[in-house]
């Protein structure tokens, strides 16, 4: 298949692109790494009248900003200043494959909001937040108030996800992700990330929900109460009660990790 005509648009700052997206409004789509708009557009899944490239925007940078990591939306995957994320650290590895990281975007994974993306749920689990630009100026979304279902978020169409900004774990806590796919760099059935912070106990799971979720697990039987606010659909690849089973399994293993990290 090949895309249906578009106008192509390259801006050469911030404020072009989100001018951009404000005449163009559902009309336009943002062109970052590509990794997941290309196949919509060659499938046709997604018809837009204009295709914003960002990536000639000032977006790549990654600093340390006020206890967070300030990471701009066109950094990519394999960038080695993630590294400075543990729980990113923990979660690249799953992420598709070496290919699709090397140009996949920071932000257009957290933009494009698959509800089976390790880094949206990474983001959730350590109380990120987005920043988005438009012609109005400025504003800041919490992921938990950013992530609506899957594939939709909290953007207006006029918005553009410039960076978003990821706290650092308090000295004294853990983080860990676990994730269960039936290949490695497929998208998962079920993956989950913990942050321990003392006998506190923060678990976010995905894939068998529409979006990144928090849960609320009990710090002693924390796999068991996180299946128990589950109820993942049969599908294609496994049944509800498998998958549950899984976010019993894997909640477990990831505060395990986290505790022992902390």
């Amino acid at each position: 298949m090949k895309p249906a005509a578009f106008e192509y648009t390259r801006p050469e700052s911030v404020d072009e692109a989100v001018a951009l997206l404000a005449e163009h409004g559902d009309d336009a789509k943002v062109l970052a790494g590509g990794q997941s708009l290309v196949p919509l557009l060659n499938m046709r899944l997604a018809r837009p009248s204009v295709v914003v490239d960002v990536n000639r925007l000032p977006l790549d940078s990654i600093e340390i900003r006020d206890g967070d990591v300030a990471v701009g939306s066109t950094v990519r995957q394999c960038a080695d200043g993630l590294r400075d994320i543990p729980l990113v650290e923990d979660c690249l590895p799953y992420v598709g494959h070496v290919v699709t990281r090397n140009r996949g975007t920071v932000g257009g994974s957290i933009a494009h909001a698959d509800a089976s993306a390790e880094l949206p749920l990474a983001l959730l689990a350590l109380g990120g937040s987005i920043v988005a630009a438009s012609t109005r100026g400025r504003r800041t979304i919490p992921a938990d108030e950013f992530f609506v279902t899957h594939f939709t978020t909290a953007l207006e169409p006029d918005e553009l996800l410039v960076e978003t900004l990821w706290p650092r774990p308090a000295p004294g806590s853990g983080v860990a992700f676990a994730e269960f796919a039936q290949r490695h760099g497929d998208y998962a059935l079920c993956m989950t990330a913990a942050v321990v912070r003392g006998d506190d106990v923060s678990v976010a799971v995905g894939s068998v929900v529409d979006r990144p979720t928090l849960l609320a697990v009990e710090p002693a039987r924390p796999g068991a109460s996180a299946a128990e606010q589950v109820d993942p659909a049969d599908s294609l690849h496994a049944s509800g009660r498998y998958l549950r089973h899984l976010v019993r399994v894997l909640v477990d293993r990831a505060v395990a990790h986290a505790r022992a990290a902390s």
